[in-house]
């Protein structure tokens, strides 16, 4: 289960996914290991997917991508090498229940369904306590050294 304790900060996170601000939609790492990541996201006020006080669609679908990154980044990191470049294949079973408002402590939450060759298929949801705000599959390609895209 996730917990309060943030394995790892913003900065951390940095160095861990190819993603740079303003388009990084996690700052937090609050668990992981092999087949369950889960993130968190503090929306602030003018973070690039926000309009009218809303975190829009885009910035939900990022957030789950960002946190299979993270995912990824992590434990490559831990076996000393460096992560591959994901590619997100395609998005399956999206559901935008609601938008969350600026100042929502978002959790996002993947579950690594299975992995074939270079590529892996997630489930991810984002969440805050009771309030599912979205949820898809997504089938990422991760390009391997050696692998021409």
């Amino acid at each position: 289960m996730a917990s309060d304790k943030i394995i790892a900060s913003l900065d951390e996170i940095l160095g861990l996914i190819p993603q740079k601000p303003p388009v990084v939609m996690i700052d937090r790492l609050l668990y992981i290991d092999k087949v369950k990541t889960v993130a968190g996201l503090l929306i602030s006020k003018d973070n690039i997917f926000c309009f009218n006080g809303m975190f829009r669609e885009a910035g939900l679908i990022e957030s789950i991508a960002q946190t299979a990154a993270v995912s990824v980044g992590y434990h490559y990191n831990k076996a000393g090498k460096k992560a591959p470049i994901g590619y997100i294949g395609s998005i399956n079973r999206l559901h935008i229940h609601t938008l969350p408002a600026v100042n929502t402590l978002l959790t996002i939450e993947i579950i690594n369904e299975y992995e074939v060759l270079d590529f892996s298929i997630i489930r991810g949801k984002v969440y805050d306590n009771d309030t599912i705000f979205a949820e898809c599959e997504m089938k990422i390609f991760l390009k391997k050294e050696g692998n021409d895209v």
